[in-house]
């Protein structure tokens, strides 16, 4: 039986990152092995340390039902712990964190919290689909933020017209940033959090890579900056892994954080225990993430160095798992991207433009840019820079 889709659904267009693994398969499908930089999915295994915990709590918590909306008091007592021995903030964790089932659950069903119809969010663009997607469930419209290169890749909030801002209810960020790498100072999170408070604005960054940065000093906190107004979205996904396993938290000023928990009461059933008491023993180890941020490096390094070496600019980020690369002038990302993942290189990237929204001014952000996710290992990203340096005459031509 076919019934009508709902306009809220006809409305979308495709998930990006489903139409890179359709790709993908395609290429499968010929008996091309490809090189998938498409989507942000790590093949690092999840540490042993993590797994053995585990396993070891699916017997405690053999009987233990339905887990807390909010997270269970041991799980929110150790993101406490952890947000205080990383950024120095302190949190309450009966108040001000709650756990979501990884970010993308939390950042798509967070302005349901706020956002009525006719409401506003400012959304970054190039950016994770999600604060879009989320804002258009919930009603609301986007007023887009382009991240540009000339401005560091971080928001120009002068360029929003008062009007805009006046109904806008929640400004997403996103830094350490996904897609550029990108990163920002505390500096910015303060001058950004006081001209949210003295418009009403709740400012949200999404810290999803707070642990995946090349620099030497580590990336700061929203919460840093303050807590009234300020709200953190975090993930074990990238910093230990877990991408399958589903499980962050939210944590921030005290009214967001209880009404975003009056929203998931009727939403979801929590994590399961036993990946909570999995996330806990994450966060008490420090050594698998520099493990995991030492080999990043070097794919960075490599895809870096071959991009420069066939003569593109040198786009390596400060931080995150992705790279934001520059196309050849007079080209866009989405006939580069096509000619990576032609037979003959099997080379998968995202173009820029199908992970941005046009920009207040019509321009696309996303547009002379591909991205790669550094996700396959050192061995097939060597083995894509080789291909890529074999065929870099076609795919400048």
């Amino acid at each position: 039986m076919r019934l009508p889709r709902s306009n809220r659904l006809q409305a979308l267009e495709s998930y990006p990152f489903a139409v890179i693994n359709e790709k993908v398969a395609e290429l499968r499908a010929r008996g091309i092995e490809p090189v998938d930089f498409g989507v942000g999915d790590p093949r690092t295994p999840t540490p042993e340390i993590v797994r053995e915990e585990c396993k070891t709590a699916l017997d405690r918590h053999a009987t233990s039902g339905y887990p807390p909306y909010k997270g269970s008091q041991p799980y929110r007592e150790a993101v406490a712990a952890w947000v205080k021995r990383r950024f120095g903030v302190e949190l309450d964790p009966e108040t001000q964190i709650t756990s979501t089932i990884g970010s993308k659950e939390g950042i798509f069903n967070f302005p349901l919290a706020y956002v009525n119809p006719g409401d506003v969010v400012l959304c970054p663009t190039p950016a994770y689909p999600p604060y879009v997607r989320g804002t258009q469930f919930a009603g609301g419209s986007c007023y887009f933020l382009p991240l540009l290169a000339e401005n560091d890749f971080l928001p120009d909030l002068d360029a929003v017209p008062e009007a805009v801002a006046r109904k806008a209810k929640i400004l997403w960020l996103n830094y350490p940033n996904s897609p550029t790498g990108a990163v920002a100072t505390l500096d910015f999170f303060k001058r950004t959090l006081e001209w949210g408070r003295e418009r009403g604005i709740l400012v949200v960054n999404d810290e999803a890579y707070s642990e995946i940065s090349f620099q030497d000093e580590p990336h700061p906190s929203i919460l840093q900056a303050g807590i009234e107004g300020a709200l953190s979205f975090q993930s074990m996904s990238k910093r230990s892994a877990m991408t399958g396993w589903r499980i962050g938290w939210t944590a921030g000023d005290t009214d967001a954080v209880l009404a975003f928990r009056e929203v998931k009461t009727n939403i979801d059933s929590g994590t399961p225990w036993f990946i909570q008491d999995a996330a806990i023993a994450a966060l008490q180890d420090d050594a698998h993430v520099k493990a995991m941020v030492k080999e990043y490096r070097i794919k960075r390094d490599l895809l870096a160095d071959t991009f420069v070496g066939i003569g593109l600019p040198d786009c390596r980020p400060a931080a995150t798992i992705h790279f934001w690369q520059r196309v050849p002038e007079g080209m866009d990302g989405l006939t580069f991207a096509q000619r990576l993942v032609e037979p003959g290189v099997a080379v998968v990237g995202t173009p820029g433009a199908w992970i941005s929204d046009p920009a207040p001014d019509g321009g696309n952000p996303g547009h002379s840019y591909v991205r790669f996710s550094l996700v396959p290992t050192i061995e097939e990203t060597q083995t894509a820079c080789a291909r890529i340096k074999a065929n870099a005459s076609k795919l400048l031509a």
